[in-house]
C-alpha cells in the first residue's frame, strides 16, 4: 500500500481555499476521506497534460476541488502537490 503525503504548499492551498470560499470546518477531514482510496490505488487520477505532465490528479470532497498528486513507483509515495479550484482559469486542467 503507497504511503500518502501532503506537501506543506498543498497545506497552504487547502488553507488558502477554506479561508476565501468559506468552505466548513470538516474540509480536511473530508478531504482525507476524498484521498484514502490513492493509498490501495495511486495511479487512479487521471494524468495531466503539458507542464503538468508528471503529475495526476482526482477530484477532492467537491467536483470543483482538483487534487495534483505524484506517484514515485520507487518509493511507493503519493504526494499531494497542490490542492486547486478547477473552476479557475489558472488550474491545472487548464488549456494554457
Amino acid at each position: 500500500m503507497a504511503t500518502v503525503v501532503v506537501t506543506p504548499t498543498a497545506l497552504a492551498d487547502l488553507d488558502n481555499l477554506i479561508r476565501t470560499l468559506s468552505l466548513p470546518p470538516d474540509t480536511r477531514d473530508r478531504l482525507k476521506r476524498s484521498l484514502r482510496p490513492l493509498a490501495r490505488f495511486p495511479r487512479l487520477g487521471a494524468p495531466l497534460e503539458g507542464r503538468w505532465s508528471d503529475l495526476r490528479f482526482v477530484l477532492g470532497p467537491w467536483r470543483w476541488m482538483l487534487v495534483v498528486y505524484v506517484f514515485d513507483d520507487a518509493t511507493d509515495r503519493v504526494a499531494i502537490v497542490t490542492i486547486q479550484d478547477a473552476r479557475s482559469a489558472a488550474s491545472a486542467t487548464s488549456a494554457r
